[in-house]
């Protein structure tokens, strides 16, 4: 210790120490505050995330032991329900995830900021308001979407592979988030329809679906004998090893739906699987042609009508483009052989200048 001639010590040297080792004081404290709240919160998130996964992976383990399969793809084999419970599960996990990530590191970086700078937190408090109130009135339409897209998925009111109406958009569904929907149309145009946007939906592929054929015969034809052969003709399809498991109820003819002066048209009807809608009615219309010919009723000719919007959009499996084999060609064998016609040379065309592409000799 230093001393002055007056026999007295420096009355600022202890106070510098004093204050320099209770900064070092404060600030490990405040390091290990930080730390223990960074270690904190991502104790946390593992504890939040791990009970999530469980709960996810309990719920699509219960829907594969219902179906008795052991891959979520197989479950495409049993009902649909199963499918769409593991797809939502993990979309709202997945949901759920996020909105855990994101809580907790706004909470830890406030609890942080807090601990670092505890005068500015008030200003911080004031200027944090002021821009989340100036977010909130830029980003009403994301947070719109989001909250929609969590009651769309929640609700399951559409899935991957549904045939839907959007009112914007429709088509088959290839994607579902909590901000946007992914359509692909008749046409093949992707559409992305963001959530917010959509006030109703028309799903085709839920539940069951109905087959409606619409036969229009000349109007000289007995209805009593074409209803008698439309409906014998559509009970032998339900009776059908192949076809029966599609069918869910006995076809019904609904009778006279139209007249005109070129036709009558005639109503039937039959209650197939959602999934199963096209083929039924493929079948059902190629066997309709058949007995209305062996009776000897000719079909009078109408103008063509070209489906268009919901009306063209109702192959399930249209998302899959057909995969066809290339065609070869091979040429002619007396391509080879051909002779090539030259014209003659004239006294008009000089010489070397005449056409000899060829052509028909």
């Amino acid at each position: 210790m230093i001393r002055f001639p007056s026999g007295t010590t420096d009355p600022a040297e202890p106070g510098l120490w004093q204050l320099v080792g209770q900064w070092l004081i404060d600030a490990g404290l405040a390091l290990a505050s930080v730390a223990g709240i960074i270690v904190g919160s991502i104790l946390v998130v593992w504890i939040l995330r791990l009970v999530i996964r469980r709960v996810v992976t309990r719920i699509v383990n219960g829907a594969k032991s219902k179906a008795n399969v052991d891959d979520t793809q197989a479950l495409e084999r049993s009902p649909l329900a199963s499918v769409r419970l593991v797809q939502r599960t993990r979309t709202l996990g997945s949901i759920l995830q996020n909105i855990v990530n994101v809580t907790v590191v706004i909470i830890a970086m406030l609890l942080i900021f807090n601990i670092l700078a505890p005068e500015a937190f008030g200003s911080l408090t004031l200027l944090t308001a002021a821009i989340g109130a100036g977010l909130g009135f830029g980003a009403q339409n994301i947070v719109k979407d989001v909250l929609n897209g969590i009651f769309i998925v929640a609700e399951d009111q559409v899935g991957i592979g549904d045939v839907v109406d959007l009112g914007l958009a429709s088509g088959i569904v290839e994607y579902v988030s909590v901000r946007v929907t992914h359509v692909r149309d008749v046409n093949g145009t992707l559409w992305y329809v963001r959530n917010g946007e959509i006030t109703r939906i028309g799903n085709l592929s839920q539940g069951w679906s109905r087959v409606i054929i619409d036969l229009a015969v000349p109007t000289d034809a007995d209805i009593d004998e074409v209803e008698r052969v439309m409906l014998d003709t559509a009970k032998g399809l339900a009776k059908d090893a192949k076809w029966r498991t599609r069918i869910l109820e006995q076809p019904e003819v609904w009778g006279l739906e139209s007249i005109s002066g070129d036709a009558l048209v005639i109503r039937l009807v039959i209650k197939t699987r959602s999934n199963a809608k096209d083929d039924v009615a493929r079948e059902l219309r190629m066997r309709l042609k058949k007995a209305i010919d062996e009776v000897g009723i000719t079909l009078p000719s109408l103008t063509s009508i070209m489906p268009t919007g919901i009306e063209g959009a109702q192959r399930v499996r249209g998302a899959n483009p057909p995969k066809t084999k290339p065609t070869a060609v091979t040429p002619a064998p007396e391509a080879a052989s051909r002779p090539v016609w030259k014209p003659k040379r004239t006294g008009k065309t000089p010489p070397g200048t005449e056409d000899t592409t060829g052509g028909t000799p």
